[in-house]
């Protein structure tokens, strides 16, 4: 008799699934009743973050790119993210490939021309002069800061807790599961479904920003081809709804072939769109920009992490409001979506081959798409001095269109971004939406399409709220609500970075190396003592362990 399969009830953790999504719906129904007094709560909230939690957050991103590069450097770089001896999943060019499709998304396409051009125009305060050569290297220095190693770091400490996790120790993939070296039991308990439920919560508010960043972009496409005079909440809320309706089409649909074709159609237009403003744009500007801009990003490092509100006034602060804060806020939000990701690709490699990829790769992504589409902004605002308002402001919802709309073809590149922008939408709200459908499905990799359409939905009404709140500065919203909803999960991240090097403590290999070392050193010692060093070491069979196994063994969560 075949084995029934479980109904959607029996599938969902119910504290995990009810609590959170409760929560989740009165955000949203609160924004609808009462949205000025959400955004007064949303301005309040992020105020007493930004003072007393800033510094947290500048720290913390700071130890994890030290801590995953610990990791590789040290005796656990060569632990497997499977079973000993088992070969990668993917070689290593789909590896890279996929990996290059995950730095991918709206975020580069809102801030590919957004940021560069926003430092070069308004540098951070006390650095350098506006429009000037040294605000050029200071604006492409700052955006690789908050886009190259910090945010993979970030994503690698969760990535590398579910790989190990799930491919070594045979954990469900939960972030609760990761818990278990430092929690034991509780992990599985009422603890457990707190961790999770914040890492629903990271992931659903996260994500709405991302989703609120298309809406606006899509929306400057609008007001750019002349199509709308001006998008206001309701054209926004208009796009968020059409393309909510989209993913629902595609997930229930079940055409997941179809998302995965859409995604890499969409990676393929984006480097196309790239490679026609490299040679459209100030191309030897460019390649010389690659260079400079690694090498500024690097001397400029330090300075770029110590800045909290400690080094200035009340125009500091409102600065890492704007970007370095809500930068490390988003991050940390992405982490359960992207630290899944790429731990389901990665099984397999080591944990120096993880992190030496996860850095890496992604950093170069970033850096050669500021160097392009920052590049030639800036280098068109230098020259024309179109691309800024009468106040010296960069409108960032139309950027990308207004730098298009300096080289050929414009008609045709700026209706590519939307759809660009379009599909990203939908494919990662499907992904994102799996993510939650698994952390509230106890784990289940193909979580229920109920759960996926709900969350998907969810999210779709919480991106549209955190655009309502914002007022007039749409993106203003987005960026309050992700930095208070990025608090708790900051915290348990900083305890999973202490769960997993627990867990690696343990590990089969490092305790076949620190017992292989402890007997060596043991046996010369004794041969130095008992045959003045006259002796050789000789390998012989030790009476069976009550296990019936010689081999050091550690405990495994399979069963």
């Amino acid at each position: 008799m075949s084995q029934q399969t479980p109904t959607w009830r029996e599938r969902i953790d119910p504290v995990v699934f009810y609590v959170t999504g409760a929560i989740a719906i009165a955000f949203v129904v609160w924004g609808l009743v009462s949205t000025p007094s959400l955004g007064t709560a949303s301005t309040n909230a992020q105020d007493w973050v930004i003072t007393n939690t800033g510094w947290f957050f500048v720290l913390t991103s700071t130890f994890f790119v030290i801590f995953v590069i610990w990791l590789a450097a040290s005796k656990y770089g060569r632990i497997p993210l499977g079973d000993d001896g088992e070969k990668p999943e993917f070689n290593t060019v789909s590896w890279i490939a996929m990996m290059f499709s995950a730095g991918m998304g709206i975020g580069l396409m809102f801030y590919g021309v957004a940021e560069p051009l926003s430092h070069f125009v308004t540098p951070p305060p006390g650095t350098s002069e506006a429009q000037s050569d040294e605000a050029f290297q200071t604006a492409m220095a700052t955006t690789m800061f908050h886009w190259a190693l910090h945010p993979w770091a970030i994503y690698a400490v969760v990535g590398i807790a579910i790989a190990y996790g799930t491919f070594r120790k045979g954990r469900s993939q939960l972030i609760s599961s990761a818990f278990r070296p430092l929690i034991g039991a509780k992990a599985d308990g009422p603890v457990g479904r707190v961790i999770d439920i914040l890492a629903i919560f990271a992931t659903l508010f996260g994500s709405a920003a991302s989703l609120g960043l298309g809406a606006l972009q899509i929306g400057g496409g609008l007001k750019y081809n002349g199509w709308v005079d001006q998008p206001g909440k309701v054209v926004l809320v208009a796009i968020i709804v059409v393309l909510t309706i989209a993913f629902i089409f595609s997930a229930v649909s079940g055409v997941a072939k179809g998302i995965q074709w859409l995604s890499n159609t969409n990676m393929v237009l984006a480097l196309t769109l790239a490679a026609f403003v490299f040679v459209a744009g100030p191309t030897l500007l460019i390649l010389n920009l690659l260079p400079t801009a690694l090498g500024d990003y690097a001397s400029q490092m330090t300075e770029m992490a110590s800045r909290t509100a400690a080094s200035g006034d009340d125009e500091m602060k409102s600065w890492l409001a704007d970007w370095t804060i809500f930068y490390w806020a988003w991050w940390v939000s992405w982490t359960p979506f992207v630290g899944m990701f790429i731990a389901r690709i990665s099984r397999g490699r080591t944990i120096r081959q993880f992190v030496t990829g996860v850095l890496i790769v992604p950093s170069l992504v970033s850096l050669v798409w500021f160097a392009v589409f920052g590049g030639t902004a800036i280098d068109i605002q230098r020259r024309t001095g179109d691309l800024v308002d009468a106040a010296g402001s960069v409108d960032s919802d139309s950027a990308l269109f207004q730098m298009l709309d300096q080289l050929p073809i414009a008609s045709v590149t700026t209706v590519l971004v939307m759809v660009l922008v379009g599909i990203f939408f939908v494919s990662g709200a499907d992904a994102a939406s799996i993510v939650m459908g698994t952390l509230s499905e106890k784990g289940s990799t193909e979580p229920s399409k109920r759960s996926v359409v709900f969350w998907g939905t969810v999210m779709g009404g919480v991106a549209a709220i955190m655009l309502i709140i914002g007022g007039n500065d749409a993106l203003a919203g987005l960026q309050k609500i992700t930095i208070v909803a990025a608090v708790p999960f900051v915290l348990v991240m900083a305890a999973l970075c202490v769960s997993l090097y627990k867990d690696l403590q343990t590990d089969p290999m490092v305790v076949r190396d620190r017992l292989g070392q402890e007997m060596v050193e043991d046996a010369v010692l004794t041969g130095v003592e008992e045959h003045d060093g006259e002796f050789v070491l000789v390998v012989e069979a030790a009476e069976p362990s009550p296990s019936g196994s010689d081999a050091p063994r550690t405990t495994d969560d399979r069963g």
